[in-house]
């Protein structure tokens, strides 16, 4: 896989690229948004996808196979070294679904359910959608890593009935360590607050492992799940699926019973299922070489600005495939700084405050492309903040 190719996504009723303007108010903008990729998928996925085409039928489907469930076994395997058991596996149309879900199964309206902040923006909607209360914890920004605040977390927890958690961390690619891991899970089980574990971008790595929150905990697992997808690692959202692992066969049973029997989602598609377990039996080789080069953008992000913009900075993240980029040296206010994007600099970015107050001072900028792509952006920042300073 070449990752520099440059594929036009224009004209695919694509979100990123055709529907710039409507978060942006116009639409020729260069756009850093949403958090997919402009990369092709892996061959095999698309020879295989392109096999079931052509077979024509696309009656309803099933998710509950061995095949589906021994690659998603397999992966955990081979890339965690952690053994799940299979009757853990669940379908779920999208990760954002069953977060919800397991909000409505286990909180009540006008609960609390606890986040980190700066936080991924359907952390907001999901939980105030679903007439729950926020209730936000601030990390802390110490040089070039994100910590926790454990005493404020451990007052959360106490008015909190979920402890809603991005792990790694979107926006700010943070991946926990074991001993930030087992803290939590210990408070939580202090409070008899149940973890909810958005793990979508677990296989998007740099530094550090990855670590399953469910893989550190026996007494306490029942009161834990995970939710997470291929979607994110292979860049194939649109194809639909993701899956949860749930220890508790309560918990099962009710989830299947909304899935199936209340809300009548339990069919998937059956390219997203095709393309998860071709993904995680054939393609691991691709993923590796995907983090190099999305590590060697954000790498290139660092110098351009340590270069040409100083009053911009950005850390090398531990995992996922965004520049958080620290704007706060410019000394102008975020609402005047996405105005010289747009306006001058033609790029669209999105506004760390889109993430909660926390971030109100970064931008997150999707390095998943190609170079000469993250060099156009870079060129577009740097045009926007001369016209900034030149006022």
């Amino acid at each position: 896989m070449n990752f520099d190719t440059v594929i036009d996504r224009r004209g695919t009723y694509c979100t990123q690229w055709d529907y710039i303007k409507d978060r942006f108010g116009k639409e020729e903008l260069l756009p850093f948004t949403i958090s997919d990729m402009d990369f092709q998928v892996p061959e095999e996925i698309t020879k295989a996808l392109i096999e079931r085409i052509k077979h024509g039928v696309f009656g309803y489907s099933r998710w509950n196979n061995e095949d589906f469930k021994n690659s998603i076994e397999r992966w955990y395997k081979d890339r965690f070294d952690y053994q799940i058991d299979k009757e853990w596996i669940l379908y779920a149309p999208s990760v954002i679904y069953s977060v919800a879900k397991f909000i409505e199964m286990k909180s009540q309206k006008g609960d609390g359910i606890l986040i980190l902040n700066p936080a991924y923006d359907g952390f907001f909607k999901v939980i105030a959608d679903n007439d729950r209360k926020i209730i936000s914890s601030s990390l802390i920004k110490k040089n070039n890593n994100y910590e926790i605040d454990f005493k404020d977390f451990e007052n959360k927890c106490k008015i909190s009935k979920i402890f809603l958690m991005c792990s790694p961390h979107n926006p700010i690619g943070k991946v926990w360590s074991r001993e930030e891991l087992e803290k939590i899970i210990s408070i939580c089980k202090k409070y008899n607050v149940f973890i909810i574990s958005d793990e979508i971008h677990m296989d998007i790595v740099y530094g550090g492992k990855h670590i399953p929150i469910l893989k550190l905990e026996k007494e306490y697992i029942k009161n834990m799940v995970i939710c997470t997808a291929a979607s994110k690692t292979f860049n194939t959202p649109s194809l639909g699926g993701a899956y949860i692992l749930c220890t508790d066969f309560k918990d099962r049973d009710e989830y299947l019973r909304i899935l199936k029997n209340k809300e009548a989602l339990s069919s998937p598609s059956i390219l997203g299922i095709i393309a998860t377990i071709t993904a995680y039996n054939k393609c691991g080789y691709w993923v590796d070489e995907l983090l190099k080069y999305t590590k060697k953008n954000i790498e290139y992000v660092k110098k351009y600005l340590e270069k040409n913009i100083p009053e911009l900075n950005c850390d090398i993240p531990d995992g996922c495939y965004f520049a958080w980029i620290d704007f706060s040296k410019l000394a102008v206010s975020s609402e005047e700084f996405q105005k010289a994007l747009i306006d001058i600099g033609k790029v669209a970015i999105m506004p760390g405050a889109t993430y909660g107050e926390e971030g109100k001072m970064f931008l997150r900028f999707n390095v998943g492309c190609s170079r000469e792509k993250v060099e156009q952006g870079l060129l577009g920042i740097k045009i926007a903040v001369e016209s900034l300073k030149n006022r």
